[in-house]
């Protein structure tokens, strides 16, 4: 038997040998909830409950691998039947057994992202008149997927998305029905449909239902704050019987709400089970002290949610200095005063590895790659890939190079391939019939290319032939580079990312930022050629394609929440980017921004640097003032070390 006592906190102990019954666990960032979650595992099977009787519900296969890793290691390999895994992964085993009482074969085939949008896009050709102008596959793949993670009609999300989309709104519900319609009649199911038809199983079918709530006499469930309405229905059904369920969360880190999260689970957990028992967890064992003054300090703000459920961290570690607070005068001086604190964090014997940059949006990085290539820093985009390989900035770049470039067939290719219609092999005998080059600067060149694309592609080529002719007038009456790439988004490329991604508002914000940086260089040349240097030579050299076990890591808040690290910098600390005013225009406060920020400060465990630039540029070459955000200015006195401007040395 293993020293539960010895081995826990008192909090955890409590958890972990909590009595039969609803049990919710809130347990702040840097508790150990994982820790808690595993003990109670041992602890039920060591007490007597098989562990086939055990359900442990996670939201990510690493999480389940972890969890089961280390309850195996305590209980000496006794959880191997212990049902553990994503809530798909348990919807997908129930179905196996019983997917025939729901009109599906056993033996059911699971649809994967490529093949959910190559059944879509057969759709879209059966019923769009308008194919030019009718959203992608993979934005169809979305809508639909969001409407099953709200739990809403496909109506609903599509009218959300109306002003970004020029096409009939009753065509994209004909699609996503059709859609739907086509994998009832091949017995397939994609992603969503394992929760969907999982849920259905349970609520239609009673003797299914009965026989899985027999089976569970213990359901345990992890990050609860981040379940939907499904997923929080389907915990309550299993565990209605034996009614022994432990949600795991903490409802200071429910960020999730724009992928489906619903806040209210977790809230109103104890009037769903009224004879709840709550144990909060607030033993931090990760952060400095005077990091969790300001966590603390800043989740007040959220007054009513505070109120209901109040946590407060204390630190297990011992002192050391307070966060650092720059208060800055551009993005620029930002740049430099990153790049500058790392190295001096480098200095100090910190490794690459043990450094963060969290922003609140990708589009807030622009610009940092930069600097950190100057210093020869090297770093990682753990929330994706690096700015300059995204596509939609390859996108634009391909077309500043056509701009600039007299013979450049990559971007020809590239950019070519964004029109209508046109392919791989199209591009090919386009190329040859100009004889392997295209000058822009040579009307000749232009007018047959026009003559020889068809003319739906012709029809989106002529704006942009127009922009290139502009960019290259003899007369003087040219426009600059950003300008040219604005024009760009207005003529074309903005409908075809309202098309083409289902993020559409987010990669503009990344091409306005891209413009901002090209009006820092001397000219569209110099531009392109420092951003080829960025996305090739330097990034083996800067361990972006080399030792990525060992380099800084830049990452946005919601990417990073689980993770941790000795340094955390956060930028763009000003209204309007953290937090996000579009946000908050959408829901119409400021609670879950605030919630992000606190996950954003919680990740550091020694030190912890906010920036806030004093001005931000704008896209036709102004500038207007920005505040210090909320989050900060609404910190008590004395937590934070202020500093105005950055010395590097």
């Amino acid at each position: 038997m293993l020293d539960y006592e010895n081995l826990l906190n008192n909090e955890q102990f409590d958890a972990v040998t909590a009595e039969d019954g609803p049990l919710l666990v809130l347990a702040a960032a840097g508790t150990g909830k994982t820790r808690t979650l595993t003990y109670r595992v041992a602890y039920l099977v060591e007490h007597g409950v098989p562990a086939e009787n055990l359900l442990l519900l996670t939201f990510t296969n690493r999480a389940a691998k972890e969890m089961l890793e280390r309850a195996n290691s305590l209980t000496g390999n006794a959880i191997s039947s212990l049902w553990g895994g994503t809530f798909h992964h348990v919807c997908n085993r129930m179905l196996r057994k019983a997917a025939d009482r729901i009109g599906f074969q056993r033996d059911f085939v699971i649809l994967d992202r490529d093949d959910s949008c190559k059944l879509i896009e057969q759709c879209i050709n059966s019923i769009t008149r308008n194919k030019k102008d009718f959203p992608k596959k993979n934005v169809i793949a979305s809508m639909i997927g969001m409407a099953a993670n709200r739990g809403c009609g496909i109506e609903s999300v599509v009218e959300g998305q109306l002003d970004s989309l020029k096409v009939d709104p009753s065509e994209i519900v004909a699609v996503a029905r059709m859609y739907a319609e086509r994998k009832n009649e091949l017995g397939m199911m994609d992603f969503d449909d394992l929760l969907i038809n999982g849920l259905k199983l349970l609520k239609e079918h009673q003797f299914v239902r009965e026989f899985y709530q027999e089976k569970f006499r213990h359901v345990l469930v992890d990050e609860y704050q981040d379940t939907n309405r499904m997923q929080a229905e389907m915990v309550d059904i299993l565990a209605a019987r034996n009614r022994s369920v432990m949600a795991v969360g903490d409802d200071f880190q429910c960020i999730y709400s724009w992928r489906g999260a619903n806040f209210a689970n977790i809230m109103d957990f104890p009037t769903r089970w009224p004879d709840c028992r709550i144990i909060k967890l607030e033993r931090n064992y990760r952060s400095a002290p005077e990091i969790l003054d300001v966590a603390n300090a800043s989740i007040r703000g959220n007054a009513e949610q505070f109120r209901r459920y109040p946590k407060e961290l204390r630190a297990v570690r011992n002192s050391r200095r307070k966060p650092s607070f720059y208060l800055l005068y551009d993005g620029e001086e930002q740049g430099i005063a990153v790049s500058g604190l790392i190295r001096r964090y480098l200095e100090d014997g910190y490794q690459p590895k043990d450094v963060a940059v969290l922003y609140r949006a990708h589009f807030h990085v622009v610009g940092l790659e930069f600097h950190l290539r100057n210093i020869g820093v090297p770093y990682v985009v753990t929330s994706g890939v690096g700015v300059f390989e995204l596509a939609h900035v390859k996108d634009v770049i391909s077309f500043l190079r056509m701009c600039e470039f007299q013979t450049d067939y990559l971007s020809f290719n590239r950019l070519l391939g964004l029109l209508s219609g046109v392919g791989e092999k199209t591009i090919e005998k386009l190329w040859a019939k100009l004889g392997g080059k295209f000058d822009v600067t040579s009307t000749q060149d232009r007018e047959t290319l026009l003559g020889l694309l068809r003319p739906a592609a012709r029809e989106q080529w002529q704006h942009i032939d127009r922009l290139m002719g502009t960019y290259h007038l003899p007369s003087g009456d040219t426009i600059s580079g950003p300008d040219v790439l604005d024009r760009f988004l207005e003529v074309f490329y903005r409908g075809y990312m309202a098309r083409s991604f289902d993020n559409p508002e987010d990669r503009e914000d990344d091409l306005r930022e891209l413009a901002n940086q090209l009006r820092k260089s001397a000219s569209v040349r110099e531009f392109l050629q420092e951003v080829s240097l960025l996305t090739n030579v330097d990034q083996e050299a800067m361990g972006i394609d080399g030792d990525k076990n060992n380099a800084v890591h830049l990452s946005t808040v919601h990417q990073a929440k689980g993770l941790e690290w000795p340094v955390v910098i956060i930028i763009w600390a000003v209204e309007g980017m953290f937090p996000s005013s579009r946000s908050m225009a959408e829901n119409d406060d400021d609670t879950e921004e605030r919630r992000l920020f606190y996950v954003a400060v919680t990740r550091a465990r020694d030190d912890l640097v906010l920036c806030a630039p004093s001005m931000r540029y704008t896209r036709d070459g102004g500038a207007f003032q920005c505040k210090p955000s909320r989050f900060i200015k609404e910190l008590p006195k004395g937590l934070l070390s202020e500093r105005y401007g950055f010395r590097r040395y």
